[in-house]
């Protein structure tokens, strides 16, 4: 309802979770919906229509989503989109039996955490190993995988681009792609530890991401993923920076600090919900341990980034 006329779109479905896509016919205007569901009708909520290009587009960027905390900062930004790096939930087993690829319980109380900003802000995701491990992972390699690797739980609960656990989001207005990756605890790759899609030359995620920044025509390609920058810089004899450096920007939320290191020329940055564990870029610029997360400002030549605290300090601002 952004023009004044009143549209019903419907799923018909006997599940109780429900994907309902609403087209976005107009910029710079706010809708209004409920959702109805039998007799049961919402009260009406409000989100914002993306901006037009004369307008700015802004982005938040948070990961380590683990326990409940103070977004009052990040609402007061006013983003017209919501974006993670990874680790929503704590682990799934934690509130699931071993191995339940129907549990989406995890998922239902990050949503109840936040309800003011997740009825009024689109939220697009990505995975961290924490939002698929379905098993304790104990001191030593187990006899089961302790993750599941295709992340069914996260797929079901979350309607997402592409295969979902990889994705690509385009928003044509500013001339910017968002490229997320299933990137996490390379490390372990090929053992019971395991939590990635496979990323090594050949594979279907690499494939798909050199297809991506060969061919996508956006000016600004942010990349998205939860893994070390450094490390993920050398795999493959140092293909996958050359791949990160054909976008704008690379932004993780491996460790639990806010971080802008420069390769080049080129931005990696580190945000997290949560201060706690550093594991300082070899390039690092900015480095601090705070609560915080990342705010991108588009304009359609250029971006900025702001690194910030949750109460509301600018850590970093850069411009790209």
């Amino acid at each position: 309802m952004g023009n004044g006329k009143e549209r019903c779109v419907q799923v018909k479905s006997e599940t109780t979770l429900h994907h309902v896509g609403i087209p976005l016919a107009k910029r710079n205007v706010l809708y209004h919906y409920r959702v109805t569901t039998g007799n049961e009708e919402s009260q009406t909520f409000t989100f914002k229509g993306y901006p037009s290009a004369r307008h700015k587009l802004r982005v938040a960027v948070v990961g380590d989503w683990q326990t409940d905390v103070d977004l009052s900062q990040l609402v007061s930004d006013n983003p017209h989109l919501l974006l993670t790096v990874g680790d929503n939930v704590p682990n799934l087993y934690q509130l699931c039996q071993d191995g339940n690829d129907e549990c989406i319980e995890p998922f239902l109380n990050l949503i109840d955490s936040a309800p003011g900003l997740f009825r009024t802000t689109p939220f697009m995701p990505i995975l961290g190993n924490h939002d698929k491990q379905i098993r304790d992972r104990g001191v030593k390699y187990p006899s089961q995988p302790v993750y599941d690797i295709d992340a069914t739980v996260f797929r079901k609960f979350f309607e997402l681009p592409d295969d979902e656990w990889k994705w690509i989001f385009n928003i044509s207005d500013f001339d910017v792609s968002f490229v997320a990756l299933d990137l996490n605890h390379i490390s372990d790759f090929g053992t019971t530890w395991q939590t990635c899609h496979d990323f090594h030359l050949g594979s279907e995620q690499m494939i798909w991401y050199q297809t991506i920044m060969k061919n996508n025509q956006m000016k600004h390609i942010i990349t998205l993923h939860n893994e070390r920058n450094q490390a993920m810089r050398y795999q493959e004899n140092g293909e996958w920076n050359k791949l990160f450096q054909e976008g704008s920007a690379v932004i993780t939320g491996y460790g639990h600090y806010s971080e802008r290191a420069e390769v080049d020329g080129f931005p990696y940055f580190n945000t997290s919900l949560k201060a706690g564990n550093i594991y300082p870029d070899e390039f690092s610029k900015v480095l601090h341990a705070v609560n915080g997360y990342i705010l991108l400002t588009f304009t359609k030549r250029a971006f900025q980034i702001e690194m910030k605290s949750l109460d509301g300090e600018i850590i970093d601002r850069s411009f790209w």
